[in-house]
């Protein structure tokens, strides 16, 4: 890969980084092209893209990008593969039934809207986490909850309510 090849490849990656928003950096290492074909036919089927690059230019990448990725610097060792995806969730979960036929992918790290993630122990967490937009609609549902509480109670005790009016009006 002569030196514009590389260029090529770490503005490509570092697009990838911004578009994308989740990635995950794993190892591959010693596994068979079979293997690799079979996680990448699963990545495709999956919505992931999957991207194998020397650790010098993943991490030209993510300083192009921009961001703090420093953290996740010190697992750039080795064979690296980079997971892309809209999905939070998804490298997770397919990383973790991967593991259930081998002991690879290993997880190295993780970025997930801006939060890092480092080492094979997070995946369970990483599997785990709700998107945006879960977490906004439960949030909506717990702030609408006490709402349609006072509302349904004003509703039944409606006829109670006005008898109590009544009776303070005619007190008076």
């Amino acid at each position: 890969m002569n030196k514009e090849e590389k260029h090529d490849l770490v503005l490509a990656l570092a697009d990838q980084i911004k578009e994308y928003g989740n990635f995950y950096i794993t190892d591959t290492a010693d596994l068979t092209v079979a293997k690799v074909n079979n996680i990448r036919r699963q990545c495709f089927e999956a919505d992931i893209t999957m991207q194998v690059a020397k650790n010098s230019l993943i991490k030209k990448a993510m300083e192009a990008a921009g961001g703090d990725f420093a953290p996740m610097f010190d697992v750039l060792k080795g064979s690296s593969s980079i997971l892309f995806s809209k999905s939070a969730t998804a490298p997770a979960k397919l990383i973790k039934a991967l593991r259930k036929k081998g002991d690879k992918p290993v997880l190295k790290a993780a970025y997930i809207d801006s939060a890092i993630f480092i080492g094979d122990n997070q995946l369970d967490t990483l599997t785990k986490l709700k998107s945006k937009e879960q977490l906004i609609g439960e949030i909506v549902g717990l702030l609408q909850s006490p709402a349609k509480n006072v509302i349904s109670a004003l509703q039944s005790g409606g006829n109670i309510l006005a008898g109590v009016v009544k009776t303070l009006q005619e007190r008076g």
